[in-house]
């Protein structure tokens, strides 16, 4: 309990990821990813004033400008990681080739990260954020891409960090709680701030989020269940997936960045994007489709990526509002699971 306001018995992220696991080295990747937010945090914080704004006169992986924090957050990310000791391959949005750890500082993870999402929001100073799956070596060799080339199903750990009115922690285990941790500025510690996280029961707030600028380029179901949206529901959509995820996992709502004719195959990656927040929305009671993707509807976590920068389309919310979604693609004959 706090006593005059201090907290004597802080749950930081350390004792609960050590509680949960009794896994060492995943207590040490667990740290190494909160040491690499609490940088990229500060880079945030500060980027005004250390003139971090603008274009570096890059592009990463998948065609995008890199933004000056996009080559900081990277590497801030990559050297926590690589030198933790306990990962053997590195994924970036930043980088096109896998980062294979050297023997002597590789250990059993693989993590698969987009370092700075929602970066081109971030001269405006909108909302942005770090996502992060983690897989396990599968066996005792050295590790390899054909490590982290797995579907959701295998993933150990998934995660987010957003960076706004508060630096928050958000993430789960296999099989377990959703939690949020909050960046305690007067230790320097992610402390707990919320377990058992759950999208509101009934669905929570009426809010649906996507581009709507991209509509001309939908299916007929996806203009059909954004029709019938609009009206009843409020449209949120800020363009940071981590922001606009965090408020539909706190909120309720539906988030949509569907396939269209101008990317068949989405927009959003499928390691570091679409599995991880995947993973957090399913846990948190919630559905996580592709709506329809390759000729059927899909899960999220079913997909098997078959390249580390691979894309696939996003259905994310509480069921009373994909199931909305699923009823357009039932008028059209399209065979939709039932989430009633």
């Amino acid at each position: 309990m706090p006593s005059d306001g201090i907290e004597v018995n802080p749950q930081t992220l350390s004792r609960y990821v050590m509680t949960q696991s009794k896994d060492a080295d995943l207590v040490i990747l667990m740290d190494a990813i909160a040491t690499s937010c609490k940088l990229i945090a500060t880079a945030v914080k500060r980027a005004g004033i250390a003139k971090l704004y603008g274009l570096a006169g890059e592009v990463n992986s998948t065609g995008d400008d890199q933004k000056k924090l996009d080559v900081m957050s990277n590497e801030m990310m990559i050297n926590c990681l690589k030198y933790s000791g306990v990962c053997s391959v590195l994924v970036s949005e930043e980088d096109e080739d896998p980062i294979i750890v050297e023997d002597d500082n590789a250990g059993k993870f693989c993590v698969a990260f987009d370092p700075l999402d929602g970066s081109s929001n971030i001269d405006c100073n909108v909302s942005v954020g770090t996502i992060f799956s983690v897989y396990e070596k599968d066996g005792e060799g050295k590790g390899g891409i054909d490590d982290i080339l797995r579907s959701g199903e295998h993933v150990v750990c998934a995660g987010y960090c957003a960076y706004s009115s508060a630096v928050e922690l958000v993430f789960t285990f296999r099989n377990s709680e959703v939690v949020c941790f909050c960046l305690d500025p007067t230790i320097g510690e992610f402390v707990r701030t919320r377990s058992k996280v759950m999208i509101p029961e009934g669905g929570g707030k009426k809010i649906y989020s996507c581009n709507e600028g991209n509509s001309v380029h939908w299916d007929v179901p996806i203009k059909d269940a954004v029709d019938n949206f609009k009206g009843e529901y409020a449209a949120r959509y800020v363009g940071s997936m981590v922001a606009d995820i965090h408020r539909t996992l706190l909120y309720g709502g539906i988030y949509i960045y569907p396939a269209d004719k101008k990317n068949p195959k989405g927009k959003l990656r499928c390691l570091y994007e679409g599995i991880p927040m995947a993973m957090i929305i399913e846990q948190a009671g919630g559905v996580a489709s592709t709506g329809m993707f390759e000729g059927k509807i899909q899960r999220v976590l079913d997909l098997v990526p078959d390249d580390i920068h691979c894309k696939c389309p996003i259905i994310m919310g509480g069921s009373r509002d994909v199931q909305r979604v699923y009823d357009e693609y039932t008028k059209q004959g399209i065979k939709c699971p039932d989430l009633k």
